[in-house]
């Protein structure tokens, strides 16, 4: 991380101001090379000058720059930030001034990765810049600000420190067995700090759960078989044309999408191909889309008939759907029924025609899914995959050296499972980490972060 990099930071488009940032040792002396007014070297960190941009005695645009020197900047290195006017070829012409000069293009997220590399934030809050960036929600900004804040890292921090108190009073026991002052380290001390740490994982594992739901939303499949009222249902929910709607059996033949917001939180609809047996070629395929949508939903929402009796494809659904999150939305209340209630469980009745039931559906979707108490919740989750996965990795350590000790296995041998606990602990917050992860994590940012 010795040389500078650049990059515009700001959406690229017209506007009234776009931001190309530098971060680097040559980042102040750089822009000083193509800047009028103020000598940038020798003005004082965390100030703004007005002047020009000029480059081979051509006025490129007039600017406010922003000196940031190391080590209180975001990289802990010397940033520079100028502010342009916000057209594209003049933001692009100063991008391409500052490349020619010296500088070079930034890599996607590194200026947060060169943040974490430099000490400035650890791996959750870096994860977390990302998070913010995308939240479109209150609540999956507010999940991403608490982590960034260090919450969530302070969390898994009090962890490691129970592990490492425990580690070192373990190692006095086994280096200084001779010394009689020292208190013993036995099953009986260990087993309740164990039981511990265990509860405490296992809290924040299932509450991961949750997070998952305020960041990414609930994805919903809308299934059944054809012209059941699929697609209307869809338009209802987001108030807008979105899927064709006719009554010609099998119109939908793709998947379509939309989302609301319901209490805070994302609701991901997907509108799914009519179910039935077919020798359409397209159609087919988007059968298969469907069947396979069922299988990766958080929830389902099979629509069935009010008006006819329950058909093959009907019941193959519901044998699909058994063991899964669902609720039936039996439309078309409206004409006379035929279909049989008395084996069906969590319906509603409705109709897409005239909206009759959609409240109905959204209050059970809140109730399945506990949305009320969301805004109760302070909000300090595991984010993603990368992170719950390393939390059940730690919590069967710890389950490992739990059963070690019923098993009255030496401390000496127990001790690793403790120890793999604490490291994989601080592989979340990158205490310990591979730099292959490490790319792996910030080639998913933005070029300007």
């Amino acid at each position: 991380m010795t040389d500078t990099i650049c990059s515009i930071s700001t959406s690229l488009g017209t506007g009234a101001i776009s931001i190309i940032r530098l971060s680097g040792p040559e980042s102040i002396n750089l822009v000083n090379k193509i800047f009028t007014g103020k000598d940038l070297n020798q003005v004082e960190s965390h100030t703004i000058h007005y002047g020009y941009i000029k480059y081979q005695n051509e006025i490129i645009d007039e600017v406010l720059i922003t000196i940031m020197k190391a080590p209180k900047t975001f990289t802990r290195e010397d940033i520079v930030e100028i502010n342009a006017h916000g057209g594209i070829a003049t933001t692009n012409k100063i991008l391409e001034i500052l490349l020619t000069i010296g500088a070079r293009l930034a890599e996607p997220g590194e200026f947060t990765k060169r943040a974490f590399l430099n000490g400035r934030i650890d791996l959750v809050e870096a994860e977390a810049v990302s998070d913010l960036i995308v939240s479109d929600t209150e609540d999956s900004r507010a999940l991403a600000i608490n982590q960034l804040t260090g919450s969530l890292s302070a969390l898994i921090n009090n962890e490691r420190k129970k592990i490492v108190t425990l580690l070192s009073n373990i190692e006095v026991n086994i280096d200084y067995p001779e010394y009689e002052d020292i208190k013993k380290i036995t099953n009986s001390v260990l087993l309740p700090i164990l039981k511990e740490i265990k509860i405490d994982l296992t809290k924040i594992l299932e509450e991961s759960k949750i997070s998952k739901i305020i960041k990414e939303g609930i994805n919903i499949a809308i299934v059944g078989r054809p012209n059941v009222g699929k697609s209307s249902l869809l338009n209802k929910f987001l108030n807008e044309e979105k899927a064709i709607v006719t009554n010609i059996a099998g119109t939908t033949r793709d998947i379509v999408e939309g989302s609301i917001s319901l209490k805070g939180i994302k609701l991901n609809f997907i509108d799914t191909a009519g179910i039935r047996e077919t020798s359409d070629i397209v159609e087919k395929i988007g059968v298969e889309r469907s069947l396979s949508t069922i299988n990766k939903a958080d929830l389902i929402i099979l629509v069935l008939n009010n008006a006819e009796e329950l058909t093959e494809e009907d019941l193959n659904l519901l044998k699909k759907i058994k063991g899964k999150k669902y609720i039936l939305f039996i439309n078309k209340s409206d004409l006379p029924k035929e279909l049989d209630y008395s084996n069906l469980n969590n319906y509603i009745l409705g109709n897409t025609l005239t909206s009759d039931g959609i409240d109905l559906l959204k209050e059970k979707i809140i109730e399945l899914f506990n949305l009320d108490t969301f805004k109760s919740k302070n909000l300090v989750y595991m984010s993603n995959a990368r992170q719950i996965s390393l939390v059940e990795k730690a919590l069967k350590n710890i389950e490992n050296a739990l059963d070690a000790l019923k098993n009255n296995i030496p401390i000496d041998m127990v001790e690793i499972d403790i120890k793999s606990c604490f490291d994989t602990l601080g592989e979340i917050i990158g205490v310990t980490y591979k730099d292959e992860l490490i790319d792996e994590i910030f080639k998913n940012f933005c070029i300007g972060k």
